[in-house]
């Protein structure tokens, strides 16, 4: 007999099985059980709380800070006819408000809300009269003040389970050392420890980290020997533009990518390179967030990473179906000195934080006493010119008053264009009669898009100019006029970060940065930079071992396939081994392409991973050319 957790999933997403840990979570979810779920980028996280939702009556809270993906999973759960909405402090009042109805009225099943939404009273009593099911606590790593990614809202979170306290709590993250692990239960309130983790280790994955001074010359190589889509990420935007164009002029098709570009250049971009038109995209950490690729065979970290989570989270985006990929790393001396130095400057002075939010209150126009719970457009470059501030400087400041609670400071979204008629159908037409260009582009939104008239729709500007022969800025001005008029809510398309007042506004003097808050973390933060110089310092320990050993989980064996195991094996052959086997490798590959079980099955009087070990020091080489399991000689 099917299962009813198999049934949904079959019914709403058309699999017929769980990957690995979905369906022991999903069981503890529905046997009532608080649980924690350590599960990998592109594990399928989501399903472990929508299906057992789906399995039972009421509503499921899904706490998240990450506005695009909430946004995105909801318009997802849409298309699946599953009712869902979101709470954030993006949105206008009464789309809120509307939100709100429709979970206490039944209708919907999820309501994801942004950590801050749960710091007001007012929410917080308006939920009692909702039959909550299941709370869903997604990137649960930033419960802990040990996290990598601290957010103080989320504390809240328990407040919530005083008011449902037999509802189960699922939380869920990529990535937590044992310490996060702990406090995440603590934090949480669970009832008892109860922890679901994948493995740590990808076997089909090859770690490679290798000290060069011409980076470039050995990044070239790399994209011309291993073939199919990837990703290089860099520090900063000047230097996506600067590899993509030197990889272009190269003859690798690339472009780049990162938050300063404009909404639809970002998504052209995202999908050129998600149908393989771009093969490689350079990046800042901006690009990554919520995309599945299963192809991706090489992601190249041209900096050094500030922590070995981030590392793990975005290297972990290559090879998701199971084929050979490479994480590379690519860092020099010089690279470990910047590093020190950035992190230096992410922790600037207590009373340089007390000046900032000075400044922050002064631009904004926020009186002391007030602003309690307000969100604001912000607008970065234009704060920090404004009082002559470095962008670093003033980032750093505003993330640790992030940290104490101080303030919230939501990442820039794409928000798409939104309309909702609050006027009759009838006083509707009357206008329509009276204004002929409006007339134009009312018939078109209402043969367009339907449910105007019931909820906040999503419409583009630029498709009703196209079709109505009226250019788009006029779109916008004739949809702001009836705005005014009090015939339609319109809210225009905007890319802005949201910054939120979590107390009223203080005398800067009275900004108390607590030792915890300030110099543990500060040593905390000190102290992830350095594993990650370790890590990519280290010359002797298998990396795979290394990362997974961070993360708590112990393994016996090397992976035998990162740069240091394979370096191990060719340095136990002799030069007579090595040249033979290079030579039946490069012999055997001007017959043609071969894929690797070929390869190691031709030269079977050999043992497997010393022909793995050369193989592998050709392609570093750029003699031979991989291209997921092929290979072709150069």
């Amino acid at each position: 007999m099917i299962s009813k957790p198999h049934k949904i999933l079959k019914e709403y997403w058309g699999f017929d099985s769980f990957r690995p840990l979905q369906e022991d979570i999903i069981n503890s979810v529905l046997q009532g059980n608080d649980t924690l779920a350590l599960l990998p980028t592109g594990g399928g996280k989501s399903i472990c709380f929508q299906v057992p939702a789906l399995c039972k009556d009421g509503l499921c809270l899904v706490v998240t800070p990450l506005i695009a993906l909430m946004t995105d999973q909801v318009e997802s759960l849409k298309k699946h006819g599953i009712v869902a909405v979101e709470m954030h402090s993006g949105m206008h009042p009464r789309e809120i408000e509307m939100a709100f109805e429709k979970c206490a009225d039944g209708r919907a099943k999820f309501l994801y809300l942004s950590p801050e939404r749960l710091e007001t009273r007012k929410f917080r009593e308006m939920l009692r009269g909702i039959n909550v099911t299941l709370i869903a606590v997604d990137e649960a790593h930033c419960i802990s003040q040990w996290g990598y990614d601290f957010r103080p809202p989320y504390l809240r979170i328990a407040d919530v389970k005083d008011i449902f306290p037999d509802v189960p709590i699922l939380a869920l993250t990529a990535t937590a050392v044992p310490r996060v692990v702990d406090d995440i239960q603590l934090k949480l309130e669970f009832r008892k420890k109860n922890v679901f983790s994948k493995s740590f280790v990808r076997s089909n994955l090859a770690y490679v980290v290798s000290r060069e001074d011409d980076k470039i010359k050995k990044l070239l190589r790399i994209c011309n020997g291993v073939k199919g889509c990837g990703i290089i990420y860099v520090r900063n935007r000047r230097l996506t533009k600067e590899i993509a164009e030197l990889l272009t002029f190269n003859g690798i098709p690339a472009n780049f990518y990162h938050a300063g570009l404009e909404p639809a250049i970002r998504v052209a971009r995202q999908h050129d390179w998600m149908q393989n038109r771009t093969r490689i995209i350079v990046a800042t950490n901006a690009f990554g967030m919520g995309i599945d690729k299963p192809d991706v065979r090489l992601v190249i970290h041209l900096d050094l990473p500030d922590t070995l989570e981030a590392y793990y989270q975005e290297a972990g985006r290559v090879g998701r179906d199971g084929e050979k990929s490479y994480a590379v790393m690519l860092f020099n001396n010089h690279d470990i000195v910047n590093s020190r130095h950035h992190l230096e400057l992410a922790w600037p002075e207590p009373e340089t934080i007390r000046q900032v939010y000075q400044a922050l209150g002064n631009f904004l126009q926020l009186p002391v006493g007030a602003g309690k719970d307000v969100s604001f457009d912000f607008d970065f470059e234009k704060f920090s010119g404004s009082y002559n501030m470095k962008p670093v400087t003033v980032f750093s400041a505003l993330k640790i008053l992030e940290r104490d609670g101080y303030i919230t400071l939501n990442d820039a979204w794409d928000s798409p264009s939104r309309i909702f008629f609050i006027c009759s159908k009838e006083d509707l037409y009357r206008y329509q009669l009276e204004n002929g260009e409006a007339d134009k582009i009312l018939r078109i939104v209402l043969r367009s898009y339907s449910g105007v008239f019931t909820d906040f729709t999503r419409i583009s500007e630029n498709e009703i100019a196209r079709r109505s022969g009226i250019d788009s800025p006029k779109v916008k001005e004739i949809l702001l006029k009836m705005q005014k008029r009090g015939l339609l809510e319109y809210l225009p398309s905007k890319n802005t970060p949201q910054l939120i007042f979590n107390t009223e506004r203080l005398n800067h003097e009275d900004i108390s940065l607590s030792k915890t808050f300030y110099s543990e973390r500060k040593k905390e933060a000190f102290s992830m930079l350095e594993s990650t110089i370790r890590y990519a310092t280290s010359e002797t320990e298998c990396r795979s071992r290394m990362l997974v050993s961070y993360f708590g989980e112990k393994t016996p064996v090397n992976c035998e396939v990162c740069d240091v195991c394979l370096k191990r094996r060719r340095n136990a052959l002799n030069q007579a081994q090595l040249k033979e086997i290079e030579e039946m490798i490069c012999s055997f590959l001007t017959e043609g392409a071969h894929t690797i079980t070929a390869i190691v099955s031709k030269l079977a009087r050999f043992k497997e991973n010393d022909v793995l070990a050369v193989l592998r020091w050709l392609i570093e080489e750029g003699q031979v050319q991989s291209e997921g399991e092929t290979v072709r000689i150069l």
